[in-house]
């Protein structure tokens, strides 16, 4: 098929597109660079061993998204193009809404003009919201405690509506729990803007030198070693059940179905801590720092149904989840070139 992959210059798209390559896809990049770094597509075509075709373009611009669909005849759209940072979200609330909402409603109008009968969509765990027992499965409420987590909510929402609108149309809602690693190459990982959001580059960055410790907001959580714990999986993995995903949806009689991405297993933060020291060869320095408002104990995955409908389950260990991110940030320890 002929796949448009938006925000396939991110961390999440990059390893993804690499993947639908390898299943005999024809992949199509659509991003803007304002979260993510054109020297990326250079690094995906040495790995693919082949060109890969990328518009630039905006799409929260509907004329431009519009012209985008109708020059290239896609099959399936698979979108990843958001902003992402909690954080940010809780400052600039009206951008979150803008972006992640406006891009969606431009994708999904421009699929119904061009007849594209099928989306990807890149969900959260986030949508649990606080106190979502666990494991977290796919029938629980949603919710949200931050703009970002009412994006993906909102958008979820959407989608389901857009499919009862249009028989013909078919979703996959993909709730990733937490994204770690890189490509086992070294050659494309994760490199976030400012100060990362996440555990995984924030160890990195200490084990590369490029800050001087970990923050552990909260040792006293109930928990065996009081720290947070959370389901890890390899960016590997988590592109693989995308394009199960794709490959599911497409003629299928169930026009939206959601699939939880995740381990079923969760590792606390001081566990991540170990785990790491050892990919790096050395102990990293850490800090214990008061609880953040909003964190929650713990958070996993019940995963059984991706595995039972999509053939789809996480293999990679945290050791190798830390390794990989390792000799990612090893490799590149400023990130991506400009």
């Amino acid at each position: 098929m002929r796949i448009l992959v938006s925000g396939g210059a991110g961390y999440i798209g990059s390893h993804t597109t690499l993947q639908l390559i390898a299943a005999g896809h024809d992949a199509v990049i659509a991003d803007d660079f304002s979260r993510s770094k054109r020297s990326v597509i250079p690094r995906l075509e040495a790995l693919a061993a082949r060109p890969i075709e990328v518009r630039v373009v905006d799409l929260t611009d509907r004329a431009a998204t519009d012209a985008l669909l109708e020059s290239a005849g896609f099959d399936a759209v698979i979108h990843f193009a958001g902003l992402k940072a909690v954080g940010e979200s809780v400052s600039k609330p009206l951008d979150y809404y803008r972006v992640n909402l406006g891009s969606t409603l431009s994708l999904l109008a421009a699929m119904a003009r061009q007849g594209v009968p099928s989306i990807v969509f890149s969900s959260s765990a986030t949508v649990y919201g606080e106190h979502a027992p666990v494991p977290m499965e796919e029938d629980f409420p949603t919710s949200a405690t931050n703009p970002y987590g009412w994006t993906k909510v909102m958008q979820e929402q959407v989608l389901r509506d857009a499919a009862v609108a249009d028989p013909s149309l078919r979703v996959a809602l993909l709730r990733y729990f937490n994204p770690v690693g890189a490509h086992r190459s070294g050659t494309i990982g994760e490199d976030p803007s400012g100060i990362p959001n996440n555990l995984m580059p924030l160890l990195a960055q200490v084990a590369v030198g490029r800050r001087d410790k970990l923050l552990i907001y909260g040792d006293d959580y109930p928990t065996p070693d009081g720290t947070g714990r959370r389901d890890y999986l390899h960016v590997e993995d988590l592109a693989a059940g995308h394009v199960a995903a794709l490959d599911r949806i497409a003629g299928s009689a169930t026009q939206v179905s959601t699939w939880n991405l995740g381990t079923g297993t969760p590792t606390s933060v001081k566990e991540m801590v170990d785990a790491f020291s050892r990919a790096c060869g050395h102990e990293l320095s850490v800090e214990v720092a008061p609880r953040r408002s909003g964190d929650i104990a713990e958070s996993y995955a019940d995963p059984s149904r991706a595995e039972a409908e999509l053939g789809w389950r996480a293999t990679r260990t945290i050791d190798e989840m830390c390794a990989d991110t390792w000799r990612w940030q090893s490799n590149n320890p400023d990130g991506y070139p400009v």
